[in-house]
């Protein structure tokens, strides 16, 4: 139970706000952000009681201060707890005008400004991509390459995000890998719709290779539906009663943060992936979409 009633109130407001993971996850920092600002005395005295106190523009415009300057942070980066990003710091004022809103208050003006997306790849770099990840299949792969190979060809027919392509499991596959049902979330929150996307040639044999790895690994574990799922051993950053890392076997579900690590990892680790693929999936995901828009009309 929150320490604070601005908080309890708080939670309550995010329990029933109807958003995406993404912006759920976003919206937890702010709440972990004045929790501990609140910890320190750092916000007026009535921020603690009310919830409309914390979120009036006063108030918000110390936790702004203090938030951007790291000292908010929840762990130490560096060493140290150095200011938060440009984009880190525009997601929070985004995140204080949907409180704000579902409070039934105004936006409240707190500077910065949209962040510039960054440039997504072109159709013939998508052409480029597509061709390199077929020279893949052809060839022996690894586990961590035979999954990253799926992933982004299902990728390029789906232009899902991050978050609905984690959620997939192998229950949204068709007969034959001819085609996959996808949950689109609205990245602002809105109707959840799920649609059933034809697969490419590429993708069938993609996922294919990845399918034979996964049951291999899922036999390890303790079996799940999940369709990505890890490769190593790794620890959950839990300890059981006696005080011990719990050890979690490959072949658990890979969560979204996961999957995006392994975009990242394999983008600098593969042949000719570096070139193909921007920095970030989200701007791969973008030129898909956009693509995918233009061939329609």
């Amino acid at each position: 139970m929150p320490e604070y009633a601005s908080i309890t109130a708080l939670d309550r407001l995010l329990d029933d706000l109807q958003v995406g993971e993404a912006r759920r996850r976003q919206l937890a920092m702010v709440r972990g952000e004045m929790e501990r600002a609140l910890a320190r005395d750092a916000l007026p005295v009535g921020a603690r009681r009310s919830l409309q106190r914390l979120l009036e523009e006063p108030t918000l415009k110390s936790y702004i201060r203090i938030a951007e300057s790291g000292a908010l942070r929840h762990r130490r980066v560096g060493g140290g707890f150095p200011p938060t990003s440009q984009p880190t710091n525009e997601i929070r004022r985004r995140c204080i005008d949907l409180l704000r809103e579902a409070l039934g208050l105004p936006g409240v003006g707190l500077g910065g400004g949209e962040v510039a997306l960054q440039p997504a790849p072109e159709a013939a770099t998508l052409a480029a991509l597509h061709r390199q990840l077929d020279r893949y299949l052809g060839g022996a792969m690894s586990p961590a390459q035979t999954r990253l190979t799926a992933v982004l060809a299902l990728e390029l027919d789906t232009a899902a995000r991050s978050g609905e392509l984690a959620a997939l499991r192998t229950t949204d596959l068709s007969e034959n890998n001819i085609a996959v049902f996808v949950e689109r979330h609205p990245q602002g929150g809105g109707t959840v719709e799920g649609e059933w996307v034809e697969t490419s040639a590429l993708t069938r044999a993609a996922l294919e290779r990845w399918l034979s790895v996964r049951e291999d690994l899922v036999q390890r574990a303790h079996g799940t539906s999940r369709l990505w799922v890890s490769l190593w051993m790794n620890h959950d950053g839990v300890l059981d009663d006696e005080g011990r890392t719990v050890i979690r076997p490959p072949g658990m579900p890979l969560e979204e943060n996961g999957l995006v690590t392994s975009y990242r990892i394999g983008r600098l680790r593969y042949d000719g992936l570096r070139q193909l693929l921007p920095l970030k999936l989200e701007q791969l995901r973008r030129a898909i979409d956009a693509e995918r828009q233009r061939t329609a009309a």
